[in-house]
């Protein structure tokens, strides 16, 4: 299928581009809201050569948008717009084929091919395709970049703030931030220098201790738990699920406090860290059975472990203001003991690591980071491969059952950025397959790994496509008109990090994808829907309420239902459902106490886990306005029958 050449799609947008092919998704009915003017139709423009890529790497920013204003709209997000980022990708090897409007390329590295609808690569090392319309190119590895909170962010999913949580007294607990990322550059470098050879050792900087402190919820206060006399299921009726146990903080903090990472299950304990320290607590009980300090601050971690339980962290190399996030720590979280401790080696000058994002797929730990990635095997350290040549380089990784890659491209405008995304062998780091959106339009995040569901961003623009297991392109989503979405990708305090994956409020079985709506209304009946897209056409399917005065969240596929929280609200406990492939009414399937909702409504930056029939609700940043309050700080709390 191709596209004819005398009809360019406009500008800004979300949705298939114009005359799309056949089954290709197709623009809601009706005016969108403030769509920019569509363009004339044009000729294709002649063949050409690639700019040559200029030296140096870059930042792609993105212009101020306010808080709660949806991307490609007017304060008060419409339906997703007509343009999009899609490039089409037809079938042949690695789901590729020329078409009448662009040879495609031949086999070799970075054989780049001109034609006005960015035709497909043939399978070669690194191959790669100009985007569409003869864009030009840009000058650096832009990275995503994530704002500082209360500053407005551009671009992003959501009818207010992507990171919205219940209300909480603690600093920034007021934020609107957006999915969609982009401000200000802050750039550290190593101190260690391009000589800084990697070396991979048992750990002795990592030592593990044990100081427990929990509330066991029968009143019995362990520690940092409540008072003795306030028992958490004294008021628990016929129905709901127990509260298993409560925890508070017990860690002195920095003044502006500290990320939560995890909390990660592995048989009968749950993991979680901060700070400088990763602790291990008994499912049942909530009693601390391991810690292991950590000689500087935890700056790094992925969504998942291994399948046996283990995880590869960042640290810092220091604890200087100099230091930057260039050390990995594996640990086992069955036990808590330190395995192999590796510094990454700085690889030239754009080899930025004052941030990194981590991915594990199988037994590789992937390491994204400004102008460089590198992976190891998490068993031993073993480094598994380094810098990709040519000037594309990924950023960040998505892991699980695939690695995917996010990678952005060095050219000449840094205004206009070149992104791709790539599923990588996890072993060698060669590619399966490339696909590129249009020129502008940057990777966000990866919402489902298998299958391939993307967020893209163009300025104060949002798109989310889907591809197929050959990377060639499968739909782009166009939602109803009035639809407001609100994916939850991580803490809103996070300036430089990214991180593709670990969404909430997403999931996606083999051809349905699965997205909460913002809130539907306000005060204290807010609710919402899930909408459930086909992901071979990109329409909505059906869209199923959350129970009354309720708001839900998809968090992942349970067999082929999705499984759901649902938030706690006033005098409502939360609690975890499931919700059926073909819609219908939403299934409660563990039900919070309503006596402890005022509690679960208090985490922060809420982090939730459902395994094993309990459900862990924890916050993902902990701060204070001063020690007394920080050591009240609610951290983790557990639900189980």
């Amino acid at each position: 299928m191709t596209q004819p050449p005398s009809q360019q799609p406009p500008q800004g947008g979300f949705g298939a581009p114009q005359e799309p092919p056949s089954g290709s998704p197709q623009p809601p009915q009706g005016p969108p809201q403030t769509p920019p003017p569509a363009q004339p139709p044009q000729s294709p423009p002649a063949p050409q050569s690639p700019p040559p890529a200029q030296p140096g790497y870059a930042y792609p920013q993105s212009p101020g948008q306010a808080p709660g204003q949806i991307p490609g709209q007017a304060p008060g997000y419409g339906h997703p717009q007509q343009s999009g980022p899609y490039n089409q990708q037809q079938p042949g090897p690695y789901g590729q084929q020329p078409g009448p409007y662009g040879q495609a390329q031949q086999p070799g590295p970075y054989n780049q091919q001109p034609g006005p609808y960015g035709q497909a690569q043939q399978p070669g090392p690194y191959n790669q395709q100009p985007g569409p319309y003869g864009q030009q190119a840009q000058p650096g590895y832009g990275y995503p970049q994530q704002q500082y909170p209360g500053a407005p962010a551009p671009g992003g999913p959501g009818g207010g703030s992507l990171f919205k949580r219940k209300p909480a007294l603690i600093v920034g607990a007021a934020v609107v931030a957006l999915l969609v990322i982009g401000g200000g550059i802050f750039v550290a470098t190593n101190g260690g220098g391009d000589d800084k050879k990697p070396v991979a050792g048992k750990s002795d900087d990592a030592k593990p201790s044990t100081s427990p402190s929990v509330d066991e919820g029968n009143g019995n206060s362990d520690g940092d738990g409540r008072e003795s006399d306030d028992d958490l299921n004294a008021g628990r009726k016929p129905g709901e699920a127990k509260v298993l146990w409560l925890q508070k903080n017990d860690i002195d903090l920095p003044r502006n406090g500290s990320d939560v990472y995890g909390p990660w299950v592995v048989g009968d304990t749950v993991v979680k860290g901060m700070y400088r320290s990763i602790s291990g607590y008994s499912v049942a009980d909530g009693k601390q059975k391991w810690t292991l300090k950590l000689p500087a601050d935890l700056c790094a971690a992925p969504s998942q472990t291994t399948t046996d339980g283990k995880i590869v962290i960042g640290i810092n190399n220091g604890t200087t203001d100099k230091a930057v996030c260039a050390d990995l720590q594996m640990i086992d979280l069955n036990t808590g003991k330190a395995g192999w401790k590796k510094s990454i080696k700085k690889n030239g000058i754009w080899d930025i690591m004052s941030e990194i994002s981590l991915a594990i797929s199988g037994n590789t730990v992937a390491v994204g980071r400004t102008g460089n990635s590198s992976a190891y095997q998490v068993s031993d350290g073993k480094e598994l491969f380094g810098k990709q040549p040519g000037d594309c380089q990924p950023f960040a990784f998505a892991g699980g059952p695939k690695l995917i890659a996010a990678s952005n491209c060095r050219t000449d405008d840094v205004y206009n950025p070149q992104h791709q995304v790539q599923e990588l062998d996890p072993t060698t780091g060669k590619p399966k397959w490339t696909y590129r959106p249009k020129r502008g339009w940057e990777i966000d995040r990866v919402f489902s790994v298998s299958p391939l569901v993307v967020s893209l961003k163009k300025d104060k623009e949002w798109s989310i496509l889907s591809l197929k297991e050959n990377g060639s392109f499968r739909s782009g989503l166009v939602s109803d008109k009035g639809d407001k979405f609100a994916p939850d990708c991580g803490s809103a305090f996070a300036i430089f990090r990214k991180s593709l994956d670990g969404c909430t409020g997403v999931a996606a079985d083999a051809n349905t994808f699965y997205i909460a709506t913002s809130q539907d209304s306000s005060g204290l009946a807010r609710t919402n829907k899930v909408v459930a897209f086909d992901l071979n056409t990109g329409k909505p399917k059906w869209k199923a309420a959350a129970p009354a005065e309720r708001m839900v969240k998809p968090l992942r596929m349970e067999g082929a239902d999705v499984l759901l929280y649902v938030e706690a609200g006033y005098s409502k406990g939360g609690g975890i459902a499931t919700l059926a492939p073909t819609g219908g009414a939403v299934k409660m399937v563990l039900k919070h106490p309503v006596s402890t909702s005022q509690i679960e409504s208090t985490f922060y930056d809420t982090k939730i886990v459902y395994a094993g029939g309990r459900s862990f609700i924890a916050s993902g940043r902990v701060s204070a306005r001063n020690d007394k309050e920080e050591l009240e700080t609610k951290t983790m709390m557990a639900f189980g029958n």
